[in-house]
Formats: C-alpha cells, structure tokens, sequence
C-alpha cells in the first residue's frame, strides 16, 4: 500500500490542515484518488468526530470513499511537530494516511490494526524519524511487519499464562494499541500474553475455550461493555483501555501474583473498576435505559408532531392528528413507537443491572407502570405512574433478578437450565409485577401532583422554570445535568406537557450557537484553530447537539461555562414567555415547521444565541496577534 511516491521525510507544516493537505498531495502522487477535493473533504469530516491524533506523536488520518481508486498509504516526518488536536495534547511527528476504496472490504481496519500494533514500539518509531532516505523508510517497515508475523506465529503453540480483551469506542486505534501493548510488555516480562480485539470490523485473535481454562487470568481493557460470561470462574480484572496502553506491566503482574478477584457469572458478580462508586453505578444503569428509550421517543415523537402538521384542524376538532389517512398513519405509527417508551426504559434499565435475565423482567414491571396497575382494577388505567413508575421498576426488576440468582447460586450444576428459562422470568416476572403493583398508586400521586402543579403555574412561574431547565443545558453539556435536565423534558412529553420540551432543545441549542457566532463577530478573542472549530458549530447548535461546544467550555470554562448558562436560560424563558410547544424530543430547528408558534420560537433561539455570545465576548479578552495563529 506504501510507495516511495508517497513518502517525504522533510515536511514543514503549520497547522493541522496543512498537514492533512500535504498527505492528501503524496496519496494523489501515488495515483490512489480520482477525486482529491472529495478524499480530502472525507478525511476532515472524519476528523471532526474523533481525533485520529492517537498520542505518542502519532497520527493516522483516514478515510473511506468512492474518490479513491485502490487502497493507499501516504507517510511523511514533520520533525519540528505539528498541533494536530492528539489525545495526549502533544504535537505529532510522524503520519501515515490510509485511503481505502468503497469496493474493498474493511482493508483500512486493517491497515490500521498493523499500523497502530507496529508504532506501539518507541525504538521503531525512532528509528523511522531518523530515516535519511524513502527507501530506508520502506525497509524499516518491511522488516517491522515481518518481524511481527513471525512472532505471532512463533507464539501461535504457546500456553498463554494471561488473556485479554481490548475494545474503544470507537472500535480502532487504542484498541488495537493496547492488545500490542499488552502482548509486547508480556514478552518482555516472560509472561506470554495473548490479547482479543473487539474492533469495528468485529473480534480477531478470539481466545478460545481452551486458552481460557488454562490462563492465570484474563484482563478486559474496555470502554464499552463486553460479554464477561464466557470468562466464568477466572480472575478478571475490568478497566479502561488506556491502562492497557500506559499499565500493562501493572496488569499483567497483578494477574500473575493472584490479585485480581474471580468473576462469577452465575451470581453476576460484574467486574469493575474499583474507583466506581455506587451513585455512578446506578447513574450508568439509568442512562443504558434512556439511550435504548430514546430513538423510540425521537421517531414517535416526530411521526406524531408530523402528524399534526399534515392534519386538518377543521374537519374535527377532537380528533385533530387523525382526520386526513397520512395524518392517522403517522399518528398511528407514532404512537406505536411512543408507546414502547416507558417498557424499553424499564427493561433497558434491568437487563444493565442483572444482564439479560432482566430484559424481560424490567419489560414487564415498565408495561405495569404504564398501564397503572392497581390490585384493586388489574387492567390498569386508574393511575398514571408514568415515567417515574417505569424508572422504578426497571431497578426493582434488575435487582429482583440479582436477589434470585444470589438465591438460585446453591441449585445443583445440572439444574442450571431451569434458572434462565424458568425461575427468573416467572419469579422475577411476577414479583416485579407485583412491587411495582404497589407502587404505582405512590408514584400517581406523585405524578398527577407533579403535573397539577406544571399546569397550574402562572405565566411567571413558567418562564422561570423555562430559564432553570433551559440553563441545566449549559451546565456541563452533555453530563449528568444536562441529562436531568433533558429527561425531565422526555418524560413530560407523555404527560402532555409540551412546553418544557420546547424551552430545553432551545437551551441547548444555545451553546454551539453562541460560540459559533463569538467566533465569527469577535475573531480577536480566538486563535485561527478555534475560528475554525467555531464555524462547525453553525450546524451542531441547529441540530441540537451542545456537545460541540465542549472543546471551547474545556480550555475556558470559567468564561464559556457562566456565558453559555445566561444565552440558554434566556432562550429557555423566552420559549416559555412565547407559548412554544414541542412534540418532538429531537430535531433542532429541522423540525420548526412541527412546533406550535414556530417563528417565536425560532426568535427566541435567534436573541438566546446573541446574548450568549455578547457575555462570551465581553468575559474574554481579546488575544494578542501572536497568539491568534
């Protein structure tokens, strides 16, 4: 993939940019694109959601696309570094880019994997800084790569004393680097070690049944959640994939002096990090619940709204959203997928407590809610428990199913059958009904007083819970508070309260907005890199998404935090002020035309926006010339 034509070993480049202009240069001299301006528009649109900067110097810019012809690598040096936004915030000296074909089958992933396992090793990559000539370079990798196939294949017969599992996020670099890394640091140590990818082409290097029963242990370098089942009655060791990066030594010895705690998949005795508090714990239960809630509230949600925009008021009234067929078949469909809401929450919330026993428990004890259950009228409908009763029984499910495999762990091995596919679901099934039977009259009291009091409110008391809900928005942006925040605004969408809905996308709409326009009408306040970043966030704040003002809240929070908090609650009070209402949980101002009051609304936005941006300005100070490069 790697030709002379597209290496230099001399670049001199500013900014991150150049940097990708130039390597985008050497592939087009390899004759791998048929669309330069596309290929590279493909690679920053890459870079804009997650940094392919990897650390230790490093960076490795990818993409994928019709606009190149066959795979192909591109390398340079930049010796006096580069900013290139690199997860350890360091400048990165030495690139490679991978142009990969629509036509070729995840050839990139692999490329990838090779490269981030081959520039695990400092000394290597030293040695390519330090290449005099394209062809030294060339060689130089050559020799890596086979050096590499004939350890693995030297290793292929070996007993491996220590198993691991790497996963990121993303599915990509880190996890292929700490598999190296872990594999590396244990021949170094003479314990060998054998490490499975869970990437986004799927697992490679999978251990297997034997590898398993014969290994000391086995650590689980993850970001996201892996299956933990197979590994039941061995010392596991959880934690993130970046210790596997920067403390394999530590993990690997503590495995081999009998450290780590032995997993027991039967009493879901989950590993994990011992710095996990139980506030977390029940916080990370929680949000696993909301994000599988959540695409059946966004498309219900905007079917519905669509619905009502199709409709014809006039014809009837009461039965306005259903008079037209397409208005009826929308409302119809939505409210199929509303209504899953409350049982997916439940379930959702269960099955990340007790695992998939608890899927179906937590499924049920949610319908249970949502159809307020009482002892006194099974068929439901005298209470509304709603979206508290929900959330209650999915940790009464989950939990409920934990006390029955503590209580079912002494049944005979050859019994084990009758757990999953009789004993949780019917004991757990039913006593999750039942609790959640109790509570729901509770809960409705506590919901129907919740709501009195929400429409109750004088146009005041509106305005100011528009300003604290829309400002929860800004606080931390994307955290725990701005969930709060926006799940309070989901669950009132099923009470009928429209309003809240409305004045929480406006706030945080607000964020990306007023730092997209602070940038753009105070530029002496931001360096070039910033101004650049800024213009993205035109787009992020009217698709709601606050995320993108992050990077700006991490380098300043003291300015961009308190500014962002004013903008949204100003266009939060101000969506009350106005009446707007909103269906939809989603949307940004894509879905304008679906909400009541629309143009107020998009006014409200619009001053929100500026006033955020006026504080923003006046807070920071204008920088001097040179450091606005």
């Amino acid at each position: 993939m790697l030709s002379v034509s597209g290496i230099d070993l001399n670049v001199d480049v500013l900014t991150k940019e150049e940097a990708i202009d130039h390597l985008v240069e050497l592939m087009d001299k390899s004759g791998k694109l048929s669309d330069r301006k596309l290929f590279k528009e493909k690679v920053l649109s890459r870079e804009t959601q997650f940094t392919t900067g990897i650390g230790d110097g490093i960076a490795i810019p990818h993409a994928k696309t019709t606009a190149v012809k066959e795979a192909g690598l591109a390398a340079m040096v930049v010796k006096n570094g580069v900013d290139f936004d690199s997860l350890d915030g360091k400048p990165a000296y030495l690139f490679f880019m991978i142009a990969a074909s629509e036509n070729e089958n995840n050839l990139h992933l692999d490329a990838l994997a090779r490269l981030s396992a081959m520039l695990m090793d400092e000394v290597f990559r030293k040695r390519l800084m330090q290449a005099e000539t394209k062809m030294e370079f060339l060689t130089l990798i050559d020799e890596k790569e086979s050096a590499i196939a004939k350890d693995k294949e030297n290793s292929s017969s070996e007993s491996y004393r220590v198993l691991a599992v790497t996963a990121c996020p993303t599915g990509i670099a880190h996890t292929y680097m700490a598999a190296e890394e872990l594999e590396n640091r244990g021949k170094l140590l003479g314990i060998p070690v054998k490490a499975e990818t869970q990437g986004a082409d799927g697992a490679k290097n999978v251990l297997t049944a034997e590898e398993i029963a014969k290994a000391d242990g086995i650590i689980i370098a993850a970001d996201k959640n892996v299956d933990l089942s197979r590994f039941d009655g061995k010392p596991v060791i959880v934690t993130k994939v970046s210790d596997g990066i920067h403390k394999s030594e530590e993990l690997i010895n503590r495995i081999v002096n009998k450290e780590a705690k032995i997993y027991h998949n039967n009493q879901n005795e989950n590993a994990k990090e011992e710095s996990e508090s139980l506030g977390h714990g029940i916080y990370k239960h929680l949000m696993n619940g909301v994000s599988h809630m959540l695409p059946f509230v966004i498309g219900g949600g905007i079917l519905i709204a669509l619905a009502f925009l199709f409709d014809d008021y006039t014809i009837d009234p009461s039965n306005f959203g259903k008079n037209t067929p397409v208005a009826a078949y929308l409302k119809t469909v939505g409210e199929f997928s509303f209504g899953m809401m409350l049982p997916i929450l439940a379930g959702y919330i269960a099955m990340s407590i007790a695992d998939r026993p608890g899927l179906a428990v937590g499924f049920i004890g949610g319908m249970v809610a949502n159809a307020g259950v009482t002892f006194s009228n099974p068929a439901g409908g005298d209470v509304n428990a709603g979206f508290l009763g929900a959330l209650f029984a999915g940790f009464v499910g989950g939990y409920i199913v934990l006390a029955l495999k503590k209580a079912c762990s002494k049944i005979p091995h050859s019994l084990e059958g009758i757990k999953p596919m009789l004993i949780y679901p019917v004991a757990g099934i039913l006593l999750t009904a039942v609790v959640t039977t109790m509570i729901n009259p509770f809960v409705g009291a506590i919901n129907d007083s919740l709501n009195g009091a929400l429409n109750g409110m004088e146009s005041s008391s509106k305005i100011l819970l528009g300003i604290v809900v829309a400002g929860m928005q800004s606080t931390d942006m994307g955290g725990p508070i701005n969930k709060a925040s926006y799940v309070f605004a989901t669950s009132q969408l099923a009470e009928g309260n429209f309003e809240i809905m409305a004045a929480v996308m406006a706030g945080g709409m607000i964020p990306p907005l007023a730092i997209a326009l602070c940038t753009t009408f105070f530029k002496n306040r931001f360096t070039e890199k910033e101004r650049q970043s800024g213009m993205v966030n035109y787009l992020l704040g009217l698709s709601f998404i606050s995320e993108g003002a992050i990077p700006f809240a991490a380098s300043d929070p003291l300015r961009v935090i308190p500014a962002c908090i004013i903008g949204s609650a100003t266009a939060g009070g101000l969506s009350m002020l106005f009446g707007c209402t909103l269906r939809a949980p989603h949307g940004g101002i894509f879905v304008l035309p679906t909400m009541g009051n629309p143009l107020a609304y998009a006014l409200a936005i619009v001053i929100g926006s500026f006033v955020g941006c006026f504080v923003l300005a006046l807070l920071k100070k204008p920088k001097m010339s040179e450091e606005m490069q």
